[in-house]
């Protein structure tokens, strides 16, 4: 009976990803929110001890020195099923598109160190991608991307946006399967994710 409650939870966050109270230190954070400048650039530092800087642009976000490429913004947690479950399949397509995609892993709803991320997501999850463990900074660029996008429920996480020259994307609704949304929530599905960069191509030819 435990095995089968075990899964039912499991599966349930698969469909529609993980949820966490927000503190009181997090809705302080929101209610004293300073939005980010256009060409206000953003260090970031990874749990890797690597950085990279982001510049605000047409109203979202690129990555200085790679300002061509698509650039997903993951709002995530090391707690969450659906993110550890995706990461492998992320981290493959980042190798697969290195020449034009780049991931941003911030992690959200959590008070964890850079070396238990390392330790029980990197590389637990193969998610060697960049991860930034800022929570004040990952608090106001989450803020920021909700507020930029115009979503006004509660993040449920696995959050994700995709950007390409600073531009939000419009993409297929992960729950719905349906057009139309600048967001995906819960687990990504690779193949849909796949058909909306070939159709934000082919509207860009």
């Amino acid at each position: 009976m435990k095995k089968i409650l075990a899964f039912l939870i499991s599966f349930m966050f698969l469909l529609t990803g993980c949820n966490q109270e927000e503190s009181s230190d997090t809705l302080a954070r929101i209610k004293n929110f300073k939005e980010f400048n256009d060409g206000e650039e953003i260090v970031l530092k990874g749990v890797m001890k690597n950085e990279l800087t982001l510049v605000r642009k047409n109203g979202g976000f690129v990555v200085k020195g790679q300002e061509n490429k698509y650039l997903m913004l993951d709002i995530f947690g090391t707690f969450c099923p659906p993110c550890q479950k995706e990461a492998p399949e992320i981290m493959q397509y980042q190798i697969d598109n290195k020449d034009k995609f780049n991931i941003i892993g911030l992690t959200h709803f959590e008070n964890v160190t850079d070396e238990y991320v390392v330790s029980d997501f990197v590389q637990k999850y193969n998610a060697y991608y960049f991860i930034t463990n800022d929570i004040k900074l990952n608090d106001r660029l989450a803020e920021q991307i909700v507020r930029d996008i115009g979503y006004t429920s509660e993040i449920a996480l696995p959050f994700k946006v995709l950007l390409k020259d600073g531009y939000y994307q419009i993409l297929t609704d992960n729950n719905t399967g349906k057009f139309g949304v600048k967001y995906y929530i819960g687990g990504i599905k690779m193949d849909r994710f796949k058909k909306d960069v070939e159709r934000i191509e082919q509207i860009g030819k």
